[in-house]
């Protein structure tokens, strides 16, 4: 006798496998598959046969429990008490150890099998049209185990994501960088990152990761990029920023400085006289490169105070400090405080 996988039908127990009464509910039913396939899944299984044998048989139970129609079948077919087994030849079923499928299905479904419409079972005999997959296991019918998601098999699921880090010095992520990938099995993944990346991004390398278990999409890569902090520069979206040390005299005077920049040559900046601390200065075009265009390096003066002066230093401040004593740079602050 030539038998399919639903053979099934009559021998497991699909409620059983799922774990659930033969009165639960579609949502109990839902509920029980999705925590049992998670529990089975061969991604969180690798390498382990019983597991994925388990997910299958999870995925049958589901199949046949979850649509209304094929539960109501199952269930009469189950009421049958298991007993009914069907012989098959090449000229499609016949009837030698048992009842014939047409005496079969006529008793299960009332006599309606013979007045609706009919599909031709493996150029022999004919069965109802909503039960050709379940015959199609037996004695080798149209379609057969396997030509489409019958039988039990979820749909193809999507392979599962590797997740992976690598860490950037702070001119390779504004740059972009090639960056080599330990994988599973050995085999390295070059990667080349954007430019521009920043710290905490994540970039996803579609069809990189696991294989489908079932015939699905491969799965990503996901990678995290951590950039390490630069001496000099901090990111502020595709502009950069800096800190520039300089003296009261050139504050006070102005200057032009040299002022440095991530790739390439010093650039010099206009220090205008009175600049106060704090006061950020715009280098235009000397940003992160991005496709929105190249941002700028915003240049923050800082005024740099002499910790140790010496004997003439000391005595020029002080006749600083004379020639300004009219000038009270808190003028107004108490007031101010006051009013409010």
């Amino acid at each position: 006798m030539n038998t399919g996988p639903q053979n099934d039908w009559f021998e497991k127990d699909f409620y059983k496998t799922l774990g659930v009464s033969k009165d639960a509910s579609e949502a109990d039913i839902k509920k029980a598959y999705r925590k049992l396939a998670r529990k089975y899944h061969p991604d969180a299984n690798p390498g382990d046969p019983k597991a994925e044998d388990k997910f299958k048989e999870l995925g049958q139970a589901h199949q046949v429990l979850a649509d209304k129609e094929s539960r109501e079948q199952y269930d009469q077919v189950k009421a049958m008490g298991g007993g009914a087994r069907f012989s098959a030849g090449q000229g499609g079923p016949s009837g030698g150890g048992g009842a014939g499928f047409d005496d079969v299905f006529s008793d299960l479904f009332g006599g309606r099998g013979r007045s609706r419409a009919r599909t031709t079972y493996g150029g022999g005999g004919d069965v109802p049209p909503d039960l050709a997959d379940l015959l199609n296991g037996f004695g080798g019918g149209a379609g057969g185990y396997g030509g489409g998601y019958g039988g039990g098999y979820s749909p193809p699921v999507k392979g599962g994501d590797i997740k992976s880090n690598t860490t950037l010095s702070f001119t390779e992520a504004i740059n972009g960088a090639s960056v080599k990938l330990n994988m599973p099995g050995g085999k390295p993944l070059t990667v080349r990152t954007p430019i521009g990346v920043k710290d905490g991004q994540r970039i996803r390398l579609a069809g990189k990761g696991k294989t489908s278990p079932n015939g699905g999409e491969t799965g990503d890569v996901i990678l995290t990029v951590h950039v390490k902090a630069h001496p000099v520069f901090t990111r502020d979206g595709d502009n950069l920023r800096m800190d520039l040390p300089v003296s009261f005299d050139e504050a006070a005077l102005g200057a032009e400085v040299k002022v440095p920049v991530l790739d390439g040559l010093p650039v010099t900046v206009k220090i205008a006289p009175g600049t106060p601390s704090g006061r950020t200065l715009r280098v235009r075009g000397k940003g992160v490169k991005s496709k929105k265009g190249t941002g700028d390096l915003l240049v923050t003066v800082e005024i740099v105070v002499p910790q140790n002066l010496s004997k003439d230093a000391k005595a020029a401040v002080e006749s600083f400090k004379s020639a300004t004593e009219d000038e009270d740079p808190r003028s107004g602050l108490i007031d101010k405080a006051k009013a409010s």
